[in-house]
């Protein structure tokens, strides 16, 4: 199957390099391309996209937003959306998980990546890799207060009463960016009992994907941000 990839971008060059490396690929298209976040919302729509590769800097409606309005939209439930950043707003990085994000990568990254980005977003999975993105969403979450327990979520800290140990255990390595094979490992569980308890956990919890059991997970308390 095709995987289906809308381009916001403000910087037209930015867009045409990205069009070239996804088009050369045989199993994904890139089906529109916006300036700025209230297009990308519309050719969302329009074109059915899989897959929105999002700048966060864009002028009128910018990418944060259009990521929200995406996410509320029940009839987008499919898309997943990968916010494009770079070391200058990775302050964004977690606004962006929270605002239904499946991930971030940076514009940096090498093509292989960018790649690889889509095709695991378009397959339910959290871009959380490598190790250095873990810790980014870590610190933070901790920049208000580590020790201070006021901004959590305790709507969300009760919600996980649903959740089985076993569900609990595997949330809490979901948190930590661990695959669901190094998770299988870790708990000497099959990496399909992994995914099982995954799904239960998503569902129980009301998240779109892994990203955003990762959120729920510092938000509710239940994995404290550790600070390097």
């Amino acid at each position: 199957m095709t995987i289906r990839v809308l381009l916001a971008d403000d910087q037209a060059l930015l867009r045409s390099a990205f069009r070239v490396l996804v088009d050369s690929e045989a199993d994904m298209e890139v089906v529109g391309e916006a300036s700025d976040g209230a297009e990308a919302v519309r050719l969302t729509r329009e074109h059915r996209a899989d897959v929105v590769l999002m700048d966060i800097r864009m002028p009128g409606t910018d990418g944060l937003a259009a990521t929200r309005m995406i996410s509320a939209d029940t009839s987008l439930a499919h898309v997943r959306v990968v916010i494009l950043t770079t070391f200058e707003v990775d302050d964004y990085v977690v606004q962006s998980l929270r605002a239904g994000a499946s991930g971030f990568l940076g514009k940096g990254s090498e093509p292989e990546e960018l790649l690889a980005a889509i095709r695991i977003a378009a397959g339910g999975e959290a871009l959380l890799s490598p190790a250095a993105t873990k810790g980014l969403i870590a610190r933070f979450l901790a920049q208000s207060d580590p020790a201070d327990d006021t901004g959590r979520d305790p709507d969300r800290a009760r919600r996980l009463e649903a959740l089985t140990v076993r569900e609990r255990e595997v949330l809490v390595q979901v948190a930590g960016g661990h695959s669901n094979d190094e998770i299988a490992e870790r708990l000497t569980v099959s990496p399909l009992t992994v995914k099982t308890h995954v799904n239960r956990a998503m569902a129980k919890l009301g998240a779109r994907d892994r990203a955003q059991l990762v959120v729920i997970a510092y938000e509710s308390g239940l994995v404290r941000p550790r600070v390097e």
